[in-house]
């Protein structure tokens, strides 16, 4: 058999920039992505290149591949350009504007479909497929035919769009962000709101979030599933102010310092420890299966060099956590999420009244470090009224249920409002004195 010859190196005419650069990075490692962005971020560039590349480089006999968005005007007049744009330099390709299809070098196949004439992708293989602006394609497009069609040559999809509500896409979202802690290598699950991403310049997003409705500048641009939501708790749009905040020393000076420390609960869940001074929270240190005892000494460090006035630890797991804390002479306090609040009369619990204090805090003026996974954490959390009219959360099983995670780190943000604290005026006995609560 004659050896095949080797190809002369091919190059797409594509620069990714961030966060194009880290989400090429997973699509090539995992099966099935879910790739959540907000407007003008270039996703269809992204998706289309993928495409590309994946075709270029495939050995198989007969490669197909398939971009997919809702309708089919539509995927002609965001996607075929691009796909003529990028293919145009290579060697040897041939354009079908009547199939809109394009064949590259090496015998592959990319054709641009409709989800409203789905039929027409019925009885074929996919090596790899792209189902673009997915919150508006019905799913059984990817359950009956897409699926199938991925089966004999182990193909790979990727799901991309923007939140348009809790339908569909917001489903396989929540799967995928599940799917991805039990299956890492077969999925994942990203998200990339245009106050992260800087594809848009501060000053422009500004004058976008002056000039649009609020709940749609929150799904459109800070990748929000719940803008439309009446019982999310703390909204995305609070969250993104706080984040944009920075307060100096001497601006909080005068607050007193407070530690929150959220031992994980389960295998999955992370240990956080969380700093604030006033309106300041700083960046949480998080940590993954870490034992009480190692979390107690990471936790002893904290306390000597940021000199806190009070220290609340979750007493659901944190009971080793907090004896080890007390025999090396730290007075920390122990709280219950479920015990009585101080505000009975407005709150179901305790970790309700936490999470509402929070939340009043973040209105107040509340600063919050750039930490995407806080983020999450802070606006996944339902809430409801019970029948005493008083504020109560939606659990934390429920949640993890629901989502796939428990929200540690605004958990142990919480914890930092758990009781109201004073600043102690002489801190060198620190480490011997219980705290001033009050």
């Amino acid at each position: 058999m004659k050896k095949k010859p080797a190809c002369a190196e091919i190059v797409i005419p594509y620069k990714p920039r961030y966060p194009q650069t880290l989400i090429h990075k997973a699509l090539e490692s995992h099966r099935f992505c879910v790739l959540v962005t907000h407007r003008q971020m270039g996703k269809t560039v992204c998706a289309v290149n993928h495409l590309l590349k994946s075709a270029l480089t495939n050995t198989r006999p007969a490669p197909r591949y398939f971009y997919i968005a809702p309708f089919l005007k539509q995927t002609k007049l965001i996607a075929w350009d691009y796909i003529k744009r990028f293919s145009a330099p290579l060697p040897g390709v041939k354009l079908s504007e009547t199939e809109l299809c394009v064949q590259l070098p090496g015998g592959a196949k990319i054709w641009l479909l409709g989800a409203d004439n789905p039929d027409a992708l019925r009885g074929t293989y996919a090596d790899g497929v792209v189902l673009d602006e997915y919150a508006q394609i019905k799913p059984a497009v990817f359950d009956e035919i897409v699926r199938p069609m991925l089966l004999s040559r182990g193909g790979w999809a990727l799901f991309t769009g923007t939140p348009k509500g809790q339908n569909q896409f917001y489903e396989l979202y929540n799967y995928a962000r599940k799917a991805a802690q039990t299956e890492p290598g077969i999925w994942w699950c990203g998200v990339f709101p245009a106050d992260e991403t800087g594809v848009i310049s501060p000053e422009e997003l500004a004058d976008i979030r002056r000039r649009t409705p609020a709940n749609l500048f929150r799904q459109e641009y800070l990748c929000d599933f719940t803008a439309d939501a009446q019982d999310v708790l703390i909204p995305i749009s609070l969250v993104a102010e706080a984040s944009a905040r920075r307060y100096g020393t001497a601006e909080i000076a005068h607050a007193p310092k407070i530690m929150g420390i959220d031992p994980a609960r389960f295998g999955a869940d992370r240990s956080v420890i969380f700093r604030r001074q006033g309106l300041q929270a700083f960046a949480p240190e998080v940590f993954c299966k870490t034992d009480n005892m190692t979390l107690a000494a990471r936790a002893a460090q904290t306390i000597q060099t940021f000199r806190p006035d009070a220290v609340f630890i979750d007493a659901g797991c944190g009971g080793g956590v907090i004896d080890r804390l007390r025999q090396l002479g730290f007075g920390v306090t122990e709280i219950n999420f479920g015990a009585a609040p101080l505000k009975a009369g407005q709150y179901a619990n305790k970790r309700a009244e936490m999470w509402g204090e929070m939340k009043e805090w973040l209105t107040a003026g509340g600063a919050l470090p750039q930490e995407p996974a806080l983020k999450a954490d802070l606006c996944g959390v339902r809430y409801l009224f019970d029948a005493a009219g008083r504020l109560k959360l939606e659990s934390k099983e429920d949640l993890k249920a629901r989502t796939g995670r428990s929200p540690d780190l605004a958990d142990a943000l919480a914890l930092t409002f758990a009781l109201p604290v004073a600043k102690r005026s002489g801190r060198a006995e620190f480490a011997r004195t219980e705290y001033s609560v009050l």
